[in-house]
């Protein structure tokens, strides 16, 4: 019984998110809609700060569909003024932007099951989660890799116990850092990296989703 009033309670957008998951996800990468995103934030406090806009791009088939593509602004009631100067983020301005809860409604109708990937997944994956929890909704149901964590899987990564910021990534794979610190520009960048590391690990065999997934550390990930 409870269960069943628990569910009732569940906003309509939730239930239609929830429902994607009732497949499960093809092992073929190219079988496999991707969606890489990135937020920028007031801060790096998950429970204080808040999202200031999400970014996000479908990769379909391996290759990046710009025409499927989220860019959203967050209006804010939190505001670090210190952070302005890195993400260009003003709290007023002629920018349109949605309440938190508008945002992550439609961020869940955006990606619906596709796998999510995110440079240093963790703490975009728990800012989203947070939102969800001042919602009064569950975590994000989606499976997450993390292009830190992929590019320890290629041989191109010489020291397994360092960071790498996704500047460091950008040099390693020379591309150029368009847009660097938007949620647009850092997804379109992330989404390029997540390519060329995937390009390089089929160098060896084709990989699937499952050795993506796959990591013997999986701290930090969630």
């Amino acid at each position: 019984m409870f269960k069943e009033i628990f569910k009732r309670h569940k906003p309509e957008f939730w239930k239609d998110y929830t429902g994607h998951f009732k497949n499960k996800q093809p092992q073929e990468l190219n079988a496999v809609r991707f969606v890489v995103f990135d937020t920028e934030t007031t801060g790096l406090d998950i429970v204080e700060d808040r999202i200031l806009s999400i970014g996000a791009i479908s990769i379909v088939d391996l290759r990046i569909d710009v025409g499927d593509s989220l860019e959203t602004y967050v209006k804010q009631d939190v505001f670090n003024v210190g952070t302005v100067g890195i993400h260009g983020i003003l709290k007023e301005g002629n920018i349109h932007k949605l309440s938190e809860a508008a945002a992550i409604k439609g961020f869940l109708g955006y990606v619906e099951n596709a796998v999510l990937v995110a440079h240093h997944a963790a703490f975009d994956i728990a800012m989203v989660n947070a939102g969800l929890a001042r919602m009064g909704l569950p975590k994000l149901k989606n499976k997450v890799l993390d292009t830190g964590v992929l590019f320890k899987k290629t041989s191109l990564c010489e020291k397994k116990q360092d960071h790498y910021s996704l500047d460091r990534l950008c040099a390693v794979f020379n591309l150029k850092k368009h847009d660097r610190h938007t949620a647009s520009g850092d997804a379109l960048i992330t989404a390029l990296i997540f390519l060329k590391v995937v390009s390089h690990l089929s160098k060896k065999r084709k990989p699937n989703l499952g050795d993506l997934l796959f990591n013997s550390d999986r701290r930090g990930l969630w």
